[in-house]
């Protein structure tokens, strides 16, 4: 475990992080920390940053639902810069590239590939509220919250969860024969979150999901 208490920070409380893919070596991103987002990152195994702009604490990938699972960290001889090799949940730029570093400067070239469409993964407003939901779940599951139900699911394993989503599909079917609008909402709504979990529970993101739909698309 890394002591943070090493760790040095500049003027205004924060330090550099360098983010590397742990299988390609690709540098990803460089972001920024204090003491709070360094500590969210090693007590939850995800990375977790501080925006200058913003002025507040952020979770990569959620909104996007690309997040990076923290395999190693280090601090270089200074003790002021971090190195954090991460597995990659699809990119990691918000503009779509695997890396941000993404343009050459010495050769006239393109952007690299972008993987997702940024303005389908942030502005539509389903996309948004399944990847809100889906970082909560995915949140209870590193950072277990007492009386929390999600976590009782994670705690409890696969088969409750599986029944739990078998239930909720019987309770919709059900409720579709009523034909009732109200009743169908609310099963689906049910039956949308275990499937989320569900998901979470196999560290698959709704972006994979995404992707598998986009592909069976004539």
């Amino acid at each position: 475990m890394m002591n943070i208490d090493t760790i040095k920070y500049d003027a205004n409380g924060l330090v550099p992080a360098i983010i590397q893919d742990e299988v390609s070596g690709t540098v990803l991103m460089l972001a920024y920390m204090n003491a709070e987002a360094l500590s969210k990152t090693l007590e939850s195994g995800v990375t977790w940053f501080y925006s200058r702009s913003r002025r507040a604490l952020w979770q990569k990938g959620e909104t996007s639902g690309h997040v990076q699972i923290v395999k190693e960290m280090y601090y270089d001889c200074d003790a002021d810069t971090i190195l954090v090799k991460v597995s990659q949940t699809g990119a990691a730029c918000h503009e779509g590239t695997f890396s941000c570093f993404s343009r050459r400067l010495d050769a006239d070239t393109e952007q690299a590939a972008k993987l997702f469409d940024p303005d389908k993964v942030y502005n539509e407003p389903l996309a948004g509220v399944l990847y809100e939901l889906y970082n909560v779940i995915n949140d209870r599951k590193h950072n277990p919250k007492e009386g929390s139900y999600t976590n009782y699911l994670f705690e409890k394993g696969q088969d409750k969860i599986l029944k739990k989503v078998g239930e909720e599909a019987a309770e919709t079917i059900i409720a579709s024969k009523n034909n009732d609008k109200a009743e169908i909402l609310y099963e689906m709504a049910d039956l949308w979150y275990h499937c989320l979990v569900l998901l979470a529970n196999h560290n698959i993101t709704p972006s994979e999901l995404f992707e598998e739909l986009k592909k069976r698309r004539k």
